[in-house]
């Protein structure tokens, strides 16, 4: 983590685009491995410029994700104000949304919309909190909007977590009361842990409205990591995630991944 601050403090400013998505990669590889946890990933179907669109299980998801496609992340407003964590995140291009807020959602939209005109990937977790990797959530579908409107493509990302000897892995999990220390813990109790990455084409988008996007996603995603569709909460009338407490959780203990979108 400290050298992933020296590297956005002296390198970063110095870089072009390709350059720091490649040292985006390169440190959440090497972040990666320090846990004793192995990228396996399926990028067949990747497209420039796409949205991202996967499960969310742990605080190291963000940085399977980074190893293999370097994006830019949609994270909630409080993120930034975490001590070291949301001033990574925001030098390493993550978009703050500010959940509950039409307007600001507006904004978020369009500037998702711009950095996928670029050719870069913007990544989202529409089940808006973390699971402990068995199940999927209902997906909140307003942040996939941008990808619609601009005609870029959406991509749902599988990720999973597995033993070596082939067994699902709950040691990643950071869900409910689990502290970002626990979870940490469990981690590193493990010898070496495979985390999956698969991507999935999704069929050619002809006006489908984000909703219906959605739900072909999250089936996807089903699909790719060998998960059940269970469904959960309901969306706001805005299309904006219904938080309830139990997400709430003291600074330092929330999944630092920039997770919650809408």
């Amino acid at each position: 983590m400290l050298a992933g601050a020296l590297v956005s403090l002296t390198v970063f400013p110095l870089c072009g685009d390709r350059r720091r998505l490649l040292l985006k990669q390169s440190w959440s590889a090497a972040l990666l491995d320090a846990l004793g946890v192995e990228v396996e990933a399926d990028l067949t179907h990747v497209a420039p410029g796409a949205l991202l669109v996967a499960n969310h299980i742990s605080w190291i998801d963000i940085y399977v994700i980074n190893a293999a496609l370097p994006a830019a992340f949609v994270s909630k407003e409080e993120v930034r104000h975490w001590p070291l964590i949301g001033w990574l995140a925001a030098k390493n291009d993550t978009i703050f949304l500010r959940r509950g807020s039409r307007g600001h959602a507006k904004i978020i939209n369009q500037q998702v919309a711009e950095v996928l005109a670029q050719g870069k990937h913007v990544a989202v977790f529409p089940e808006g909190t973390t699971t402990d990797g068995r199940s999927l959530l209902h997906f909140h579908a307003a942040l996939i909007q941008p990808a619609l409107v601009a005609g870029r493509p959406v991509l749902p990302v599988a990720i999973s977590y597995w033993e070596l000897d082939g067994q699902r892995s709950l040691a990643p999990r950071y869900d409910g009361d689990i502290s970002l220390g626990q979870c940490t813990r469990a981690i590193l109790g493990r010898k070496r842990l495979i985390a999956r990455l698969v991507t999935t084409p999704l069929r050619g988008l002809d006006g489908e409205d984000r909703k219906q996007v959605a739900a072909e996603a999250r089936e996807a995603i089903a699909l790719g990591a060998g998960l059940p569709l269970v469904s959960n909460r309901p969306e706001t009338p805005d299309g904006l995630p219904v938080a309830p407490l139990s997400d709430v959780r003291p600074t330092g203990n929330r999944s630092p991944a920039p997770a919650d979108s809408a």
